[in-house]
């Protein structure tokens, strides 16, 4: 059988192919509002990760679902990277994954079954390294590749850590560099070389497990994992939920130097525009700044690093916590401050 190019199914791949943020807002503010029972934790109000729901004194169920259209052409690897991504968001509210269900929509008559066990393989894969099963799931025929998770997880009450509660002077912590949405741009266009999908695969298969252990330290306020919106909306949520402004700086951030490379060359996701357009105007961006770089913001990460707050004396365990889990690219890139009466919460970028 010839090797199958699943990307060319999809309109876009991975996490670029969420709805864009601006359309997202005004489709959520009409939908109605359901009961809100008081074990849900953690809900829809502050945009989080995952739903929260306290069991008991000592457990809480968190939940998620993720799944998207192909990153990359082989579906062992899209099934890896789409499952990682899932779990990721368990592993940001503090918790630990105990059980998946997946998600499965592929177009039955142009993908052959040997294909699409492959993609099955990959996720179960991930789902092995993470300690779960799979325990079940849905599928159906349409007309693009789909593939994804449920994914269910157990945490302390006490430690689930939330987009929204960060505090004034706390010190941003990213644990994966950035630039995987570019690296996807480049492999679509056919410039990444093997090196670069090699880079691209690690980094979008590295389970952000190390959450469990920074939502033990006393110092990490709040958590999200860097994902469709890029970091500068995925900070910006952070933002919003803690009535809090960042400041953050270009120069710090770690990124990845293949997709810095095709950045400059203009090779960038159509989805970093659209991200853009959809919060820039409560991103305050320096006049020296360059493309490239608004490019790299906002770019949307596929299975991305955590962003952590934390106080300013934890930052050092918060950084030994990363790398001794393989986070070697983790990195201080800002910090969060009060605002003034009147003012929106908002993020500034800095040189």
């Amino acid at each position: 059988m010839e090797p199958i190019a699943l990307t060319r199914f999809s309109h876009g791949g991975g996490c670029g192919c969420k709805i864009a943020p601006g359309l997202l807002s005004e489709i959520l503010a009409r939908a109605p509002q359901g009961i809100v029972p008081p074990e849900l934790l953690v809900g829809t109000e502050t945009s989080d990760d995952a739903a929260v729901y306290r069991l008991n004194d000592t457990q809480a169920l968190v939940a998620t679902t993720d799944f998207f259209t192909p990153i990359v052409d082989d579906p062992f690897d899209f099934g890896r990277i789409a499952a990682t991504n899932a779990l990721s968001d368990i592993y940001a509210m503090g918790g630990t994954p105990i059980m998946a269900l997946a998600l499965v929509g592929m177009p039955i008559s142009k993908l052959p079954p040997e294909v699409i066990g492959r993609v099955l393989e990959g996720g179960a894969s991930i789902c092995r390294e993470a300690g779960i099963p799979i325990a079940g799931g849905h599928s159906i025929d349409v007309l693009e590749p789909i593939y994804g998770l449920v994914g269910l997880g157990l945490v302390h009450p006490e430690r689930v850590r939330r987009n929204s509660a960060a505090l004034a002077g706390d010190v941003l912590v990213l644990g994966k560099p950035l630039g995987v949405g570019i690296l996807s741009a480049a492999l679509k266009k056919g410039l990444l070389d093997a090196a670069g999908y090699a880079e691209m695969i690690r980094h979008t298969t590295q389970l952000n497990r190390v959450g469990i252990e920074l939502a033990s330290l006393k110092d990490v306020h709040a958590m999200t994992d860097v994902t469709g919106f890029g970091l500068a909306g995925h900070l910006l949520e952070i933002c919003r939920g803690s009535g809090l402004s960042a400041a953050v700086s270009l120069a710090a951030l770690p990124l990845i130097a293949n997709a810095v490379r095709f950045a400059q060359q203009g090779v960038v996701t159509g989805a970093s525009d659209r991200n853009w357009a959809g919060y820039g105007g409560q991103i305050a961006w320096p006049e020296a700044a360059l493309d490239w770089q608004r490019a790299l913001v906002s770019d949307p990460q596929t299975s991305g690093g955590l962003l952590v707050t934390c106080k300013p004396e934890g930052v050092p365990s918060v950084l030994e916590v990363f790398r001794t889990a393989g986070f070697a690219r983790a990195a201080t890139v800002g910090a969060l401050h009060a605002i003034s009466a009147g003012k929106r919460p908002g993020v500034a970028f800095m040189p």
